[in-house]
């Protein structure tokens, strides 16, 4: 961690949040008296998996983590891929109550769904300084979001869009099959019933599947990963 190694090395956190930046692809930011370094919770980042909007908030000048429980009521990040955004809750790595955690660490949980690159949007305040700051995933500043397919093993786990494309194109099938079966004597209701419970076969089949696969990518993802938790990645 940043803050057991500065306390260790007996230098300022921050000479170790600028050494560390490239490598862990985190981008470093100032708002006034504060440094963000900003990224991914989890790098590599895989679309389908568990992660996080990873804040480390330090003194500019002193390099003193900055721990601020109500940091999260005052400071909002939205997270944007394309045309769509979402404001998610930030919070603190750090519990004082129980002292485990990480201080000056906080995070935005979400998963990603589609690979690619994410935008970070920070606004509102860090006490009484305003802060407006956006980035965007790249491959000078933080990790984007990876097809998980590349390391799935020993089967890979159908996207939500291919999911979505396999319904489609079974609900088209049975929709043709209703009408050729109502315009050669079938009964309208008989036919359209017939096409219902074959959709829904259809589609409980394409989630089962879809599951089942999900779970071995998730599980081999996790293997990549080294089970990593969101809060020890700095």
């Amino acid at each position: 961690m940043l803050a057991a190694l500065a306390i260790a090395a007996g230098v300022p956190a921050l000479l170790i949040v600028v050494a560390a930046a490239p490598a862990s692809a985190h981008v470093l930011k100032t708002a006034g008296p504060y440094h963000l370094l900003i990224g991914f919770g989890n790098e590599p980042t895989y679309a389908g998996a568990q992660n996080s909007v990873f804040l480390l908030l330090t003194n500019a000048k002193t390099g003193a983590l900055v721990v601020d429980e109500g940091l999260g009521d005052t400071l909002k990040v939205e997270v944007g891929f394309g045309t769509q955004h979402q404001q998610l809750p930030l919070v603190s790595s750090f519990d004082p109550d129980s002292g485990q955690g990480t201080k000056g660490v906080y995070n935005a949980y979400f998963i990603p769904t589609a690979p690619g690159d994410y935008t970070f949007h920070f606004f509102g305040n860090i006490r009484k300084t305003k802060v407006n700051i956006t980035v965007k995933s790249s491959p000078t500043t933080f990790d984007s979001a990876h097809d998980p397919a590349a390391i799935e093993f020993p089967q890979q786990a159908p996207s939500n869009a291919q999911l979505a494309q396999r319904m489609n194109a079974e609900s088209a099938r049975l929709s043709s099959e209703v009408h050729a079966a109502s315009s050669t004597g079938g009964t309208a209701p008989t036919a359209l019933a017939v096409g219902i419970a074959g959709l829904v076969v259809g589609v409980a089949g394409l989630c089962a599947a879809g599951l089942a696969l999900g779970r071995g990518g998730r599980r081999s993802r996790r293997a990549a990963e080294g089970g990593q938790h969101p809060a020890n990645v700095a």
